[in-house]
């Protein structure tokens, strides 16, 4: 009978290893899948930008108008980066209050980031030659709406991540989520980056083709 019953003996049961496992292999999981999505994302933007830079290259192109706000909210997207990567401090530090504060800062500044492209939007629309018909417009209403939706996809984890904070939920239960979410923001960030830098400072028409390789160097 001890033989069998040793033979039987579920020894994870009593030590809480299995699921401790368990919850590992789910985090890595995640973390697997994300990678795979931004993956797919980054192939999404770059054949924005391919397309963009092949549109330019007609005689008929006509950049769109510079947005003095979208230095601005750009600053902002960065500063809620920036708050996320406090949070993840926070986390390895075991401060929650920090947390608390870091992750409401973070998200309120993507917000502000929103609501500045919006704006941006409004703008853009109210200039006495906008037409939706140009192509470079329309590229920009494509990519900035793109990267928005991208945006609001995270801020639906990081209310969850927040909301389970607020209440009472313990620091380790939320590690992970916090971790997601930073490379998840500082991903956008350096698409964003990207976006911006080529696309909507200037008509960077040479830069742009020689880097999608529509033009070789001179």
């Amino acid at each position: 009978m001890n033989i069998i019953h040793h033979l039987t003996t579920k020894p994870w049961e009593a030590t809480g290893e299995l699921p401790l496992l368990q919850q590992y292999s789910n985090q890595q999981n995640k973390r697997a899948a994300l990678k795979v999505f931004l993956g797919v994302v980054t192939v999404l933007f770059m054949l924005l930008i391919v397309a963009y830079a092949g549109r330019m290259a007609y005689e008929d192109w006509r950049p769109a108008p510079q947005i003095r706000l979208m230095w601005a909210n750009t600053l902002v997207l960065f500063l809620g980066s920036l708050g996320l990567e406090l949070a993840q401090y926070a986390v390895r530090r075991g401060q929650q209050k920090l947390l608390l504060r870091s992750l409401l800062a973070a998200g309120l500044c993507t917000l502000l980031f929103l609501m500045g492209q919006a704006q941006a939007w409004r703008e853009l629309g109210a200039l006495v030659y906008f037409e939706v018909t140009n192509p470079a417009i329309a590229f920009f209403y494509l990519i900035t709406g793109l990267h928005g939706l991208h945006l609001l996809g995270g801020l639906v984890v990081w209310g969850q991540t927040l909301t389970r904070l607020w209440r009472g939920c313990a620091i380790e239960k939320v590690r992970h989520s916090v971790e997601l979410c930073t490379l998840y923001w500082h991903f956008l960030l350096l698409v964003w980056l990207v976006l911006f830098g080529l696309l909507f400072t200037g008509n960077n028409l040479d830069e742009l083709m020689i880097i999608c390789g529509i033009k070789g160097r001179t």
